[in-house]
């Protein structure tokens, strides 16, 4: 431990990786200094395993798009997810890399029960977007104007929020489930807290520049390019207590073999199912909210006109549709892509994000990616991207960036032509924005 603290990583970094590593012992990387260890806690978790639920040996095929850029432990994860006795459809998402549970960019139909780590961790993550009446040289020739408010109008950083008459206010907090659930009730000061925040991780703010390249008659919006606000984020601390919370009871009451424990799922009749299926709803409220803060704040602190908004989230579940019957399809890191459905698909803080009209690909779950995806872990990204290689392509693109850690360098997400290549049977691009100004916390940290 003392040879670990002094060496690559900090206390907190130790602490953090110890605990996934227990939590989840298979995903520990080979080159982990915790992987020997993670492989004697996966044999002694088996001499244990008793009256498991027992998987399907013979699981249903499942669509992979842009498969030669998807490492094998998302799609190991996939497969597992596939065996589950619930399990009715599944995709994976050109973006998608190993996760807890589902992989990130992980689609799974299943038959009337909900999976809490198939929804994940951050509920109701999503992006949302805002086309302004401002014009690219107006925020080129304004850029200390458009700093400074992006500065004041959001907050970043895990455990942050607002405090006294910054607070701020809206009817989501109305909610009566915080009354009637004594967990809600118990997070609803926190969440009054971090209300309109944008907490840790690859969460953002950033203004661009956004191009139609031609008329867009349902958005209301005329060929040209217009300055736009894109925000990035999820529930905060609330939505991942929730997770946390259910997703251990979900473990307590359906005992899955090892490989499949963090699939651990609620049958949706149940108390328990019922329970979490109106507190993740809540959490997708709730993170719509922020947002809906963020940028009301931003308009008005601009004085602009907004001329369209976006909305999408990526980190739910769904009650839809599936060849004639119900099925609760779980998107975790994948983006909403059903018939003529709007939605966004960014890069990376230099890389092009798209806003997307959907297809309805059936084969696809109807869903798309909800971004690049990861290349490299956080961990492999903090030992091989230098500061000076970070600077120098934010130069190159001419972005100014304000906060965020190497682990979210551009170098650590896929090239975003290639996944957008890899779907377009499931979305049709309508614009494209170039980020130009970014925030995100100033650590690069995880969500609290």
């Amino acid at each position: 431990f003392c040879e670990l603290y002094t060496g690559t990583l900090n206390k907190g970094e130790v602490l953090a990786q110890l605990k996934r590593m227990v939590e989840t012992p298979e995903l520990t990387p080979t080159d982990s200094e915790f992987f020997a260890l993670a492989q004697k806690i996966i044999e002694l978790q088996k001499t244990l395993e008793t009256d498991l639920i027992s998987l399907n040996e013979n699981p249903k095929a499942f669509e992979i798009f842009g498969t030669e850029n998807i490492e094998e432990g998302a799609k190991k994860q996939m497969q597992t997810a596939m065996k589950l006795p619930i399990s009715v459809a599944g995709a994976l998402m050109p973006d998608a890399h190993q996760g807890y549970g589902l992989p990130i960019g992980g689609v799974l139909a299943t038959k009337n029960a909900i999976i809490p780590y198939g929804v994940g961790v951050d509920i109701g993550c999503r992006m949302a977007l805002s086309i302004y009446d401002i014009d690219e040289v107006f925020f080129l020739e304004n850029q200390a104007k458009f700093k400074r408010e992006l500065i004041a109008q959001s907050n970043f950083g895990a455990g942050n929020g607002f405090r006294g008459q910054y607070k701020a206010d809206h009817e989501v907090l109305e909610n009566t489930l915080f009354h009637e659930n004594e967990l809600l009730r118990n997070l609803k000061d926190k969440a009054w807290t971090q209300l309109g925040s944008s907490g840790g991780g690859n969460h953002f703010v950033e203004f661009g520049i956004i191009e139609f390249a031609a008329s867009d008659e349902d958005l209301n919006i005329e060929k040209g390019t217009y300055v736009a606000l894109l925000t990035h984020s999820g529930s905060r601390g609330f939505g991942a207590t929730i997770a946390g919370h259910y997703t251990q009871l979900a473990k307590k009451v359906c005992k899955l073999p090892q490989e499949a424990k963090n699939l651990a799922y609620f049958d949706l009749n149940s108390t328990e199912g019922q329970e979490y299926w109106l507190a993740m709803n809540l959490a997708g409220d709730y993170a719509s909210a922020c947002h809906e803060i963020i940028h009301k704040k931003m308009a008005r602190s601009l004085g602009a006109q907004v001329l369209a908004t976006v909305e999408n989230h990526h980190n739910f579940a769904w009650k839809e549709q599936w060849n004639g019957e119900e099925v609760i399809v779980h998107r975790k890191g994948a983006t909403p892509a059903s018939k003529d459905v709007m939605g966004v698909i960014p890069g990376s803080m230099t890389a092009p994000g798209f806003l997307v009209r959907g297809k309805g690909e059936p084969t696809s779950i109807q869903s798309a990616s909800h971004g690049a995806g990861r290349q490299m872990s956080r961990t492999q990204a903090k030992k091989e991207i230098t500061t000076t290689d970070f600077k120098s392509i934010l130069k190159d693109h001419n972005v100014t960036l304000i906060g965020a850690g190497l682990d979210e360098a551009p170098m650590a997400y896929k090239n975003i032509e290639d996944v957008m290549a890899a779907q377009q049977n499931l979305v049709d691009v309508v614009a494209k924005f170039t980020p130009k100004m970014v925030r995100m916390a100033d650590d690069g940290s995880r969500e609290d």
